[in-house]
C-alpha cells in the first residue's frame, strides 16, 4: 500500500542560527520521524522540514532553504534523482545527500551526475550520518564504504579505452543501455536490436527513452554523435 505523502516543517530559532539546517525527503514515515528526532537532538544540526514525496519537497524546500537535504532515491512519483536535479536550480547552495537502502552503482552515478554531494546507506551509523551532514555542508562528498567499493569496481569495468565518450567511467548509462546505443550507432533498426538482445521491441523503446533522458538529447542522431565522441 502506498504511503501517504507527509510534510512536517520546523524552525531552527535564533539559538540555533549557526547550526546546519537539515531537511529530510523520505516516504517511509517511521524512518522520516526517526531522522527528524536524530537531527533535532544533534548538536550543531537543526531540523527544518520533513517531506514524504519529492512533490511536497519541491514546494516546501525553497521557503525553508536547508543547507543539507537527506534524499531517498526511490520515491513515489518524482524520483529522488529527479528531485535533486530540480533542487539544483531552485536552491543552488543546498547540498543533497542520497540516503538509500541500495548499493546500485548506476544509481550512485545518476545521483552524482545531477548534483548530489554524497550517497549513504540507510544502515549508516548515527555518528557517521552526523559527520556526513557536516562534511556535505562544508563541500565534501560523503559516501558509504561499501558504495565506494562498488564505484571502484564500476570504474575498473567501464574505464577501458573504447573510443566513445559514453563508454568512459563517467558514463551515466547502464551496460545494457550502452550496448543498445552501440547497436544504434551501427545503424541497426529497433527490431534487429531486439532480436540480437533477445528482448521485446517495447523494452528497446523503454531503454532508448531512458538513454535520451540521461543524455539530455532528443533524437537518435544526437545520441549516436555523443556516443561516437563527436559532441
Amino acid at each position: 500500500m502506498a504511503r501517504e505523502p507527509a510534510v512536517r516543517e520546523a524552525s531552527c530559532g535564533e539559538a540555533a542560527a549557526a547550526a546546519v539546517r537539515v531537511a529530510v525527503v523520505e516516504d517511509d514515515a517511521k524512518l522520516r520521524q526517526t531522522l527528524e528526532s536524530f537531527i533535532s537532538r544533534s548538536a550543531g544540526l537543526c531540523f527544518v522540514g520533513g517531506y514524504g514525496s519529492a512533490e511536497a519537497a519541491l514546494r516546501g524546500l525553497p521557503e525553508n532553504r536547508p543547507d543539507v537535504v537527506l534524499m531517498d532515491i526511490r520515491l513515489p512519483g518524482i524520483s529522488g534523482v529527479a528531485c535533486v536535479e530540480r533542487l539544483r536550480r531552485l536552491l543552488p547552495r543546498t547540498k543533497a545527500v542520497m540516503l538509500t537502502a541500495y548499493e546500485d552503482a548506476d544509481d550512485v552515478f545518476r545521483s552524482l551526475i545531477v548534483g548530489a554531494f554524497g550517497y549513504l546507506l540507510k544502515s549508516v551509523e548515527p555518528a557517521r550520518l552526523r559527520e556526513a551532514i557536516h562534511e556535505a555542508h562544508q563541500g565534501g562528498s560523503p559516501i558509504s564504504g561499501s558504495v565506494a567499493r562498488k564505484l571502484v569496481e564500476f570504474f575498473r569495468c567501464t574505464s577501458q579505452p573504447t573510443g566513445g565518450l559514453l563508454m568512459q567511467a563517467s558514463s551515466p548509462l547502464s551496460q545494457r543501455e550502452v550496448e543498445i546505443l552501440r547497436l544504434l550507432a551501427e545503424g541497426h533498426a529497433y527490431k534487429e536490436i531486439a532480436e540480437a538482445l533477445a528482448i521485446s521491441i517495447n523494452t528497446i523503446r523503454t531503454h532508448i527513452k531512458r538513454i535520451y533522458e540521461k543524455l539530455h538529447v532528443h533524437s537518435r542522431t544526437e545520441a549516436v554523435r555523443l556516443f561516437q565522441g563527436q559532441a
